[in-house]
């Protein structure tokens, strides 16, 4: 789609698991594979700009499942808050397996266990150490003496308390990173030792959480029914982090969803690359993620000490890589369960199903609102349900069956035949509240279909009371039907679902196909590039054309003699600018002239555009005299710097509005065609791409062209080009193109 202006965009690279060896930071998995030449993997494995492609998994098997456990500051008094976390520690070693090995330099024995004055006097070498210690720091080099492999620091005050916390966690992180071992926190808690119940059965949950309480909602799902098979309370992930743990919790066979309650991402780019190895995997992230407002995203930076990040961007990104985003930990619950649990679905249709008419259409329309597909069932359908529901009923979708029929024989050949239906993946049944002559036996008769079927079942227990027989063992002891207790949980649920299904069946790993070396592109751009600067307009242009990005016809000129001459040569009507390495906004500063037509305007602008810059104190390259286009789609595409997940690039609708529009959208690179598509899809606008009020439509081809083009400039100039806006980009009618009329560019 680029052509061959600035080369090929991909370089095809299908990733394979490798366990690898030891390295000095631990044993990982690796995805890599050769590329098409037979390239070093190793070598192969990082984009343009030198990014790696892959995310490295960290080996969290002995974490986990340790084989042995030293607890430094273990403790038996009573009174002493050491004590109950090592009497809790005890209690989980034995449900793993593992020995526990209790180290203070003035105990014996700690709880009838034999108790080592130092880290160098354990027995043997240990998996897993638990710091109970205020200051961790001196303990590290210790544990990396005796090759320890993982360590835990409950100890706070680093990151969250400020900048002299900050500079202690940066002490801390790189005593780690010399060690060898692994760190989880500081200022973490003992949510990875909790009791899993393993009476359970089916795909579980594993959960990973910044701030421990937040994940107890998850936790608490296993009295439910609901499998959980680890927790990762990642702190302020001086080491380990979010992104470590979705990367290896996608690598177990057991985990049906990874539930995250994320304040603040430690690093942008491991964040994507976990998320894409979920996304291969067809494993769902579900995250609820703060910092959406100011106060949240102050909030999140004193507890955890992270970036919270353009908060646009994130969402962004998650959408991009299939990171399903929900607001609250009962959207988190519902959602994670759901995507846990149940099947691939057969079709994307939903179909409601109720006793009351008023309570289908109710929730009808929260659904169709919300986008899922409410398909009209065909006559032959309704024919055959008005077999058992009365004539005067809607069975259309949604489907009322009065309430009597429900309460004997015809209730289950009712929901059997709308399973039948092949448009129906989706069967959703709100229950508003309990009627046992009739909402008993419908409960029993949805989780019996559910058994017998290979589509989903929704159930909305409206019920606030929440001890009726129905609901505590019918709908919670199947584990087929899916049980909600509201509405709106049950739409986001759904809509989860569905959404990721569709997702992960077209996904295809954008960074498969990022590119690997510089384009011919990149050299005529690293020429035009001026370090800490901001270029002229002229300049920005050349920068554009090294991309193959169009321009108008222009000529730079510094006399008004030569602006005659340059008018002639680009033809009128023609557009004067002035072109300065300091100029953003000429509008505003009257240094724009349109639609000139003759010589003697010519002269007149070129001299009142002088006179502007030299009263401004503007200094000035030149005076621009370009090609004037009308009759298209103003658009503005750009990048910027996002302090998270690098450049970015930005698409919206353009022209002088565009601060007070504000309808623009955000990826983060790479990201091939489909994704440019869905950008121009997500604008409130893009209806004026389709043609409006008798306009053309425009050459949306040329606008995803441009908007790749764009993406490979961040990925080459990322490290150069702190910002790029072109606006407005002049989108024409279609099969004429895209023209940047004005650009601007600072320099890193």
């Amino acid at each position: 789609m680029l052509g061959s202006t600035h080369g090929t965009l991909t370089t095809h690279f299908r990733a394979r698991v490798e366990a690898c060896g030891e390295t000095p930071r631990t044993a990982v998995h690796s995805t890599t594979a050769p590329d098409a030449e037979g390239a070093d993997p190793a070598a192969a494995a990082v984009d343009v700009s030198g990014r790696p492609l892959h995310a490295d998994v960290p080996d969290l098997d002995r974490f986990f499942r340790p084989e042995s456990v030293a607890v430094i500051g273990a403790s038996d008094a009573e009174g002493r808050p050491n004590t109950g976390i090592t009497r809790q520690l005890i209690a989980w070693a034995d449900r793993v397996g593992a020995r526990l090995h209790p180290v203070h330099p003035t105990r014996t024995t700690v709880f009838g266990l034999a108790c080592h004055a130092s880290v160098a006097d354990l027995p043997e070498q240990v998996d897993l150490a638990v710091l109970l210690v205020a200051d961790p720091l001196p303990v590290i080099e210790e544990l990396a003496e005796s090759k320890v492999k993982f360590a835990v620091a409950f100890a706070s005050g680093f990151a969250e308390t400020g900048d002299a916390g900050a500079a202690a966690q940066a002490r801390l992180a790189a005593a780690v990173q010399r060690s060898g071992l692994r760190l989880l926190g500081p200022n973490t808690n003992l949510n990875a030792f909790e009791e899993f119940r393993e009476d359970l059965d089916g795909p579980a949950i594993a959960l990973i959480t910044q701030s421990g309480h937040q994940g107890r909602p998850v936790y608490t799902l296993q009295e439910l029914g609901i499998r959980l098979s680890h927790w990762a309370p990642t702190g302020n992930e001086a080491d380990l982090e979010t992104s470590d743990f979705i990367s290896y919790f996608a690598e177990q066979p057991e985990v049906g969803a990874i539930a995250c309650y994320v304040e603040g991402l430690k690093d942008g780019r491991s964040f994507l690359l976990a998320a894409d190895r979920a996304a291969r995997r067809g494993v769902p992230v579900v995250a609820v993620k703060v910092g959406r407002t100011e106060t949240g995203a102050r909030m999140a930076a004193s507890h955890t000490g992270k970036l919270t990040g353009a908060d646009r961007v994130v969402d962004a990104a998650m959408r991009q890589f299939g990171v399903i985003r929900v607001d609250g930990l009962d959207e988190l619950q519902d959602t994670a369960a759901l995507l846990a649990r149940a099947r691939k679905p057969l079709a994307d249709g939903v179909v409601v199903y109720s006793i009351s008419g008023g309570t289908g259409a109710h929730f009808s329309d929260l659904a169709t609102e919300a986008g899922l597909s409410l398909p009209t069932l065909g006559q032959a359908k309704q024919d055959e349900l008005h077999q058992w529901i009365p004539e005067y009923l809607n069975v259309a979708n949604p489907v009322d069956n009065g309430g009597h029929p429900v309460g004997d024989w015809r209730g289950r050949k009712i929901i059997d035949a709308i399973l039948a239906d092949p448009s129906v993946g989706v069967l959703i049944c709100p229950i508003t509240g309990p009627f046992p002559p009739m909402s008993d036996k419908l409960a029993q008769d949805l989780v019996d279909a559910a058994e017998e079927s290979d589509k989903l079942i929704c159930v909305i227990w409206g019920s606030p009371v929440g001890t009726e027989d129905a609901y505590r063992t019918t709908l919670l002891g199947s584990s087929r039907v899916a049980t909600f207790r509201t509405f709106g949980n049950c739409i986001t649920a759904v809509r989860a679902y569905l959404g990721h299904h569709r997702f992960t069946a077209a996904y295809r790993s954008p960074f498969d196909d990022a590119p690997r070396t510089p384009s011919p592109s990149y050299r005529k751009a690293q020429a035009l590039m001026r370090p800490g600067q901001q270029l002229s307009e002229h300049a920005a242009k050349q920068l554009l054309r090294a991309y193959g990005i169009r321009v108008p016809r222009e000529q730079l000129v510094t006399s008004a003699a030569a602006a005659v001459r340059a008018a002639g040569l680009v033809g009128y009507p023609v557009v004067m600018k002035a072109s300065g390495p300091q100029l953003a906004h000429k509008t505003e500063l009257g240094l724009v002239k349109v639609g000139l037509t003759s010589a003697s305007q010519i002269r007149d602008a070129y001299r009142e555009l002088t006179d502007i810059a030299r009263f401004e104190n503007i200094p000035l390259d030149g005076v621009l005299v370009c090609q004037m286009v009308e009759k298209g789609v103003e658009m503005v595409v750009g990048v910027t710097q996002d302090d998270l997940f690098g450049p970015t690039v930005t698409v919206g609708l353009g022209g002088v509005l565009v601060e007070i529009l504000n309808d623009t959208t955000v990826r983060v690179p790479p990201f091939g065609e489909d994704q440019a598509r869905a950008m121009l899809g997500e604008l409130r606008g893009h209806a004026l791409l389709e043609g409006v009020r008798g306009a053309p439509p425009a050459d949306v081809e040329a606008l995803v062209e441009v908007i790749l083009r764009v993406q490979r400039m961040a990925l080459e100039l990322g490290g150069e080009l702190a910002e790029l806006d072109i606006n407005p980009l002049m989108v024409l009618p279609r099969g004429q193109g895209a023209v940047a009329l004005d650009a601007l560019a600072i320099c890193r």
